[in-house]
């Protein structure tokens, strides 16, 4: 009894004593997933305007985005022209693409994963694997840094030996307070830094506050990135799992 009273005792002085103390510490791999599911919600439907600078050239598409949890995942191409129609869905772990001009569905098969998607900076696997971040890795706290003015959470992840990823580590720093994923980088095997993802300009979205602006820079191609902007998003919105189907690819607008 004595020695309850006193553990009981001296936590009420660590509280008191130091009110910003967290007694029951989150490990990384759960504020890793809070980040997920603050940027994803229950479901979502999203206005998206990607722009890809190229050292010559830059062109901008604008997209329809629905999600469901972790598992479903489908884009509509609005616009430019000659890109309008396009769709990829996610649907667990495979990837199919919707091309209206040939009348042609294509599943994207594993060789395929780490091309570029839509010839932006962005791979086919960073769309199917950016909800795996929590269980196709093992996770470790490197520290805290400020970003965008931010405090934020280093965490490190490193993929398990059966998981199936292109990077070889990933490094994310995400906020202390919001869970917000202010920035990513992406190493190849040999833990060359590849990719920096870059986050900025919070807003509000529905009922949350989140980043709406993303930039991907391919850190060893001078003048080259692709930015996603987001336009419109709208959280726990009803959407059946069945909305994701090969039917639905061909009549969704």
């Amino acid at each position: 009894m004595k020695v309850k009273f006193a553990l009981t005792l001296m936590t009420c002085f660590m509280i008191i004593a130091f009110p910003n103390i967290q007694i029951h510490a989150q490990t990384a791999v759960q504020i890793v997933q809070k980040s997920i599911d603050l940027l994803n919600g229950k479901s979502s439907q999203a206005t998206i305007q990607m722009t890809i600078v190229r050292p010559k050239y830059a062109r901008s598409l604008e997209m329809k985005t629905w999600s469901s949890g972790n598992d479903y995942f489908m884009v509509y191409i609005t616009s430019p022209a000659q890109e309008k129609g396009q769709v990829f869905m996610k649907r667990e772990t495979d990837m199919w693409n919707w091309i209206p001009k040939i009348s042609r569905m294509i599943k994207i098969p594993p060789s395929m994963m780490s091309q570029s998607w839509m010839g932006s900076d962005f791979t086919n696997n960073d769309l199917v694997k950016v909800n795996s971040l929590a269980v196709d890795y093992t996770h470790s706290m490197l520290g805290e840094e400020e970003i965008e003015g931010y405090d934020c959470y280093k965490i490190e992840l490193i993929p398990t030996l059966e998981s199936p990823v292109v990077w070889g580590k990933v490094n994310m720093w995400i906020s202390k307070e919001e869970y917000f994923q202010m920035r990513m980088e992406y190493y190849d095997e040999d833990m060359e830094l590849v990719n920096l993802m870059e986050a900025s300009d919070v807003k509000q979205f529905g009922d949350r506050m989140l980043p709406s602006k993303m930039v991907m820079i391919p850190v060893k191609k001078d003048g080259q990135q692709t930015m996603m902007v987001t336009l419109e998003q709208s959280f726990d919105v009803a959407i059946d799992s069945e909305f994701f189907s090969q039917q639905n690819m061909k009549r969704v607008r």
